[in-house]
This record gives C-alpha cells, sequence and structure tokens, in this order.
C-alpha cells in the first residue's frame, strides 16, 4: 500500500488559523445523512444507545526559553524519561554541547547530558512538581506548525486546551474535543448520553510526517496511555448491551482498539501505545469516530480511511473543501461510521 493514495490538495485558506467561536459553532458533516451541520446540534444526530469516549489530556506547556552563555535559547521539551530529565528540540541547537548550563531562572537550569542533532537530553535541577509550576506559569503551548496566525499565551491557553483537560501529560491537543463547551456538553447529557473518561497522552511525534511510502513499513511513535478500572468497567458494560461506542477524536479510538487488541477486551491499561492503524485493521470496539479533517499522507488520514473506508473518505474530504468547511487542528470535524 503506497502513502501517495492518500494525498490530496487543499486550498490554503481552508487552513484553520483559529477556533470558531463560540467552539461548537464549527461545523460537522454527518456522514450517515450525508449533511453538514453544526457542532452545536451534535446532541440532536444521537442518542442514549450512543456512549462518548472522551480524552482528558493536558497539553503541557512545553516550551520553555532560557540562556546560555549569553546566548537565548528555545527548549520545546518532547519527552519525559525520569523525574528530573527530559529530551527537547533545542533552536538554535548548534549553541549547545555536552555539559552546558541552561538557565531558565534564578533558580532553575539544565545540564545538557546528550545531543543528538536538534534533540537534547536535559537534566534539570528540580523535581516534578516544582517543575510543573514553572512550566505553568512560564511555559507555552505547542501550537501546530501550520497555524501561522499570530497568537498569544493567554488566547493559546484558551484554544488550545479542551473542555475536557485534566490530566497533563500531551505535547499537543487532541482537537476533536476542542469542538466542545458547557453547553453542547449539558444538552448531550440530557439525552442520557453517557460520557467516560480515557487518558492518552498526545505525542509530539504526531507532526512529524511519515518517512516511507511503503506504509506498512513505518512505525509511530509511542505515546502514554491510561484507562481506569471503572471507565473500563462502563465501557465493557455498554458494549455488552450493544451501544455504540463513540470515539472522541483519533487518540480515543487508538486507545480503545490497543487495549482490545492486547487484552480481546476493555480493562485497566496504563502502558504505551505504538498502535499503527491503517486499512485492512480489524475493528473491535469503536462503531462511530468524531473527527478532524487530517493532513495529507499523515497517520491519522490513513486512520480514518481505515474506519470510514478509503473511498468514502476521499468523498468526505472532497466535500468538505467543495463547502468551504475549515481543516486541521482549529477547523471543522465529522461524525463518521465504522465500514461494515
Amino acid at each position: 500500500m503506497n502513502l501517495n493514495d492518500f494525498n490530496y490538495k487543499l486550498p490554503k485558506e481552508l487552513i484553520a488559523q483559529k477556533p470558531a467561536l463560540p467552539r461548537s459553532s464549527s461545523k460537522i458533516f454527518i456522514a450517515e445523512k450525508k449533511i453538514i451541520s453544526y457542532f452545536n446540534k451534535l446532541h440532536e444526530h444521537l442518542d442514549s444507545n450512543d456512549v462518548l469516549v472522551i480524552n482528558n489530556t493536558k497539553v503541557i506547556p512545553a516550551i520553555i526559553f532560557g540562556k546560555t552563555n549569553n546566548r537565548k535559547i528555545k527548549i520545546t521539551l518532547h519527552t519525559k524519561i525520569s523525574i528530573n530529565s527530559w529530551i527537547a528540540f533545542a533552536k538554535p541547537a548548534k549553541l549547545l554541547k555536552i555539559g552546558n548550563i541552561i538557565n531558565f531562572s534564578d533558580d532553575l537550569f539544565a545540564k545538557v547530558i546528550d545531543k543528538n542533532k536538534a534533540h537534547v537530553e536535559l537534566f534539570f535541577n528540580k523535581k516534578e512538581k516544582v517543575f510543573y509550576k514553572f512550566l505553568n506559569s512560564f511555559g507555552e503551548l505547542p501550537i501546530p506548525p501550520y497555524i501561522k496566525e499570530i497568537n498569544n499565551k493567554k488566547l493559546n491557553k484558551r484554544n488550545y486546551q479542551s473542555i475536557f483537560s485534566r490530566k497533563f501529560g500531551a505535547y499537543a491537543s487532541p482537537t476533536a474535543s476542542l469542538h466542545f463547551d458547557d453547553l453542547l456538553l449539558k444538552n448531550i447529557k440530557k439525552k442520557n448520553i453517557d460520557v467516560i473518561e480515557v487518558t492518552l497522552h498526545v505525542g509530539a511525534g504526531t507532526f512529524l510526517p511519515l518517512e516511507n511510502d511503503m506504509i506498512e513499513m513505518n512505525k509511530l511513535h509511542k505515546e502514554k496511555g491510561y484507562i481506569s478500572t471503572k471507565s473500563a468497567y462502563k465501557i465493557n458494560d455498554s458494549i455488552h448491551r450493544k451501544k455504540n461506542i463513540v470515539a472522541v477524536g483519533t487518540t480515543v479510538l487508538r486507545l480503545l482498539e490497543d487495549c482490545y487488541a492486547k487484552y480481546s477486551k476493555i480493562r485497566y491499561y496504563n502502558e504505551h501505545n505504538e498502535l499503527f492503524i491503517y486499512p485492512g485493521f480489524k475493528f473491535n470496539v469503536v462503531d462511530k469516530l468524531i473527527t478532524n479533517f487530517h493532513l495529507p499522507k499523515s497517520s491519522l488520514l490513513l486512520l480514518v480511511s481505515a474506519f470510514g473506508g478509503k473511498n468514502n473518505i476521499i468523498q468526505y474530504y472532497k466535500n468538505a473543501i467543495k463547502n468551504k468547511m475549515r481543516f486541521y487542528s482549529y477547523g471543522d470535524g465529522m461524525i463518521i461510521n465504522r465500514l461494515k
């Protein structure tokens, strides 16, 4: 299977540079009915036989600025390897050598332990709790590179965290969740639709392109996932009662399907996930998927093509472009059914 078969041309003006306000005023394509509606009417297209599973991850303000040898340097954390150690992108990386000290404040610094091109391993002098407090105060959110709109820290904090975000650990937002606001959630619950929380911390690798045109030759980055015993029980009970499991985002879908692939059921889960889903994959848990419109030749486009059918997805994307729907993280979305 060739990656170039999953390419498409998108007019630049359809790449959303900021979210719809209010959030739920964004558009949604209802694939089953072949209509374009609005997220604030999503509850009208769901019923009590549907169960929403959402991702409660919270994006780390992973961008911090420091100085080394009186030169300013930008550090973007992307992998935590121990309580004090992180791997990060450094810019400009040429300023750093192994053994250098980067000062971030009067009492916070990091030592460069290792370096591989733009990636550096840093050992910070503060423990996790103190360090996270610093990130919350001074860190900036890692906004996707295709968002060129001039933004600021306050706006990014408002726009790029979902209303479900509770557990720090992501390096990118689970963007299907960004369409939800309190009013929409209230209307969903009024219809006796259960909402169940799980966690998948989206990795920085989500922005990296697949390296090999032969799809099967690629490997995805690891992402940490968590399903509580309580959530697992609720999901299994819903499956047993033949309810529709509706994944809010590709992150939820990957987590649930990975858990089932490993254990043949949904159970307590606290481990890394590197499940790569592309056409031909057999789905066992998720019945419906709420998702944004994804980048050409991306692993996420492969996933939705596997779930909804490649030819269907091609038509949905063509229709979205024709109707000037907005794409990517701050764009519009769709709800699709699993291909039978």
